[in-house]
């Protein structure tokens, strides 16, 4: 099965100086509650970006951002937690850190 990372960008908000674009990332590594947790977390800590959502089943994060560069950051985080997009290469090291970021989100996830 071939992946793609979707980048549909729509626009969100009354006015141009508050609109929000939308996109969805396919990432690989992504298995869990505990994953989705660490990423929720992650991301929603990040200024202008909003409404963030993690659809463990399809591996699919979406979220809005205010302009490409913060989009550019959730990608460079999500790849630091461990989630890189399925266009990116799935090293060792990426395969560890979502081991552990995984671990955290189960811990760290509230009953």
């Amino acid at each position: 099965m071939k992946y793609m990372i979707l980048e549909e960008a729509i626009p969100h908000g009354d006015n141009k100086n508050k609109s929000h674009m939308k996109t969805s990332i396919i990432v690989q590594n992504l298995r869990c509650g505990g994953c989705a947790n660490t990423i929720n977390k992650a991301l929603s800590s990040l200024p202008n970006v909003q409404d963030v959502s993690v659809d463990v089943s399809n591996a699919m994060v979406s979220f809005q951002y205010h302009d490409f560069n913060d989009a550019l950051k959730v990608k460079s985080l999500l790849e630091g937690l461990g989630y890189p997009s399925v266009t990116a290469k799935n090293t060792l090291k990426s395969k560890a850190n979502s081991f552990i970021s995984c671990a955290t989100g189960k811990i760290g996830k509230k009953d």
